[in-house]
């Protein structure tokens, strides 16, 4: 089953179920899945293609996140980001661990690759946060 197939069941398993939280979500996903379908006049983005629609999705939920302030009055908005993050973790892989960034920074770096550029085009396809391999290269290096 492909990425798109399975947001569209969980969608309908959500519609059905009347948790509108992930209903909404998915819906906003599969919208944003259509449109870029359209525009580039493909029939169906591959995963990577999806993953990085959520990825992007994930990112903006997280800036949502430190933007909202408990103080505010704005707890449920809080609970809610938490709530449409944990259900797009549920679509993406499993991220890379610090531990494991560093440990393959180390092993690049013995292999002669110092160059940061190079590092990280490495990690360009791997799962992981590239601020953290950012952050992580600043300190091995």
């Amino acid at each position: 089953m492909t990425l798109k197939e399975k947001i569209s069941v969980d969608y309908m398993s959500a519609f059905r179920a009347k948790n509108t939280v992930a209903k909404n979500l998915l819906s906003v996903i599969k919208g944003e899945i259509q449109t870029i379908e359209k525009n580039t006049g493909v029939e169906t983005l591959s995963d990577d293609e999806i993953t990085k629609i959520l990825n992007k999705t994930v990112k903006s939920l997280n800036e949502t996140l430190k933007s909202l302030a408990p103080v505010d009055g704005k707890g449920e908005d809080i609970v809610q980001a938490v709530v449409e993050l944990s259900i797009l973790q549920g679509y993406l892989p499993k991220q890379m661990s610090k531990d494991e960034i560093t440990q393959k920074i180390v092993e690049l770096k013995e292999s002669g690759v110092t160059n940061i550029g190079q590092i990280m085009k490495e990690f360009a396809s791997l799962p992981v946060d590239r601020k953290i391999v950012s952050e992580v290269i600043k300190e091995v290096m």
